[in-house]
C-alpha cells in the first residue's frame, strides 16, 4: 500500500536536500566524484614516463642518421668537385698557371674549387668554379675538412700539402653501422 500523497512529497523533499545540501544546487551524476585520485594520476604519469623514456632513444637515432646522411651527401659533393677539376685539367680545360707542378692535376685546396680557375685561351677574365662554398660538416658544425694528398699514403693521419686528392671528416666517432666516420 502506498503512503498518502503528503507523506511522499515530504519524503521526496527530505531526500532532495540530502543529495542538493541545503542551498538547493543539485549535481546530476555521482555524488561525491569532484575529480582525480592520487593512484589514477600516478598510473598516469607512470605510463606517460615510460612513453617518453621509449621515445628518447628513437629520436637520438634518427638525429644520428639525418647528420649520417647529410655527410655523406657532403663528401660525395667535395669528392664530385674535386673530381670535376681533375678531368678539367686532364683534358686541358684550366689553364697552365692555375695547375700547380706535381699536382697531378688535383687543386692546391678546397679554397681553389670554391674560388675557380682561369679556363685555357681564355681572355675574357671568367672563372671555372667547382663549388658554391666549402660546405659545412655536420659532425663538428665548422668547414674544417681532413684532407689527403695524391702523394700522401691512404693510412696517413696528416695531409701533406701538395694536392687534395680526397677528403674526410675529423669527427672521431663511430658510425650506426660501426665504423669510423673519419674512413667514410
Amino acid at each position: 500500500m502506498r503512503a498518502p500523497y503528503s507523506t511522499r512529497k515530504r519524503l521526496s523533499t527530505l531526500g532532495r536536500h540530502i543529495r542538493c545540501g541545503l542551498r538547493g544546487r543539485c549535481v546530476r551524476g555521482r555524488v561525491g566524484q569532484g575529480g582525480y585520485t592520487f593512484v589514477e594520476l600516478l598510473v598516469v604519469s607512470t605510463i606517460i614516463l615510460i612513453l617518453a623514456s621509449a621515445v628518447m632513444p628513437l629520436a637520438r637515432v634518427t638525429a644520428t642518421r639525418q647528420r649520417e646522411a647529410e655527410l655523406r651527401r657532403t663528401l660525395r659533393e667535395l669528392r664530385t668537385a674535386i673530381d670535376r677539376h681533375k678531368d678539367a685539367a686532364d683534358q686541358m680545360v684550366i689553364g697552365p698557371l692555375d695547375i700547380k707542378l706535381g699536382s697531378e692535376g688535383y687543386p692546391a685546396d678546397l679554397e681553389t674549387l670554391v674560388e675557380g680557375v682561369t679556363p685555357a685561351n681564355d681572355a675574357t677574365g671568367r672563372k671555372l668554379k667547382f663549388l658554391r662554398r666549402i660546405p659545412v660538416d655536420p659532425m663538428t658544425h665548422t668547414t674544417e675538412w681532413g684532407l689527403r694528398s695524391y702523394q700522401d699514403k691512404p693510412d696517413s693521419t696528416r695531409w701533406g700539402g701538395q694536392n687534395v686528392f680526397d677528403v674526410y671528416t675529423t669527427y672521431d666517432g663511430i658510425a650506426l653501422d660501426g665504423t669510423k666516420y673519419r674512413d667514410w
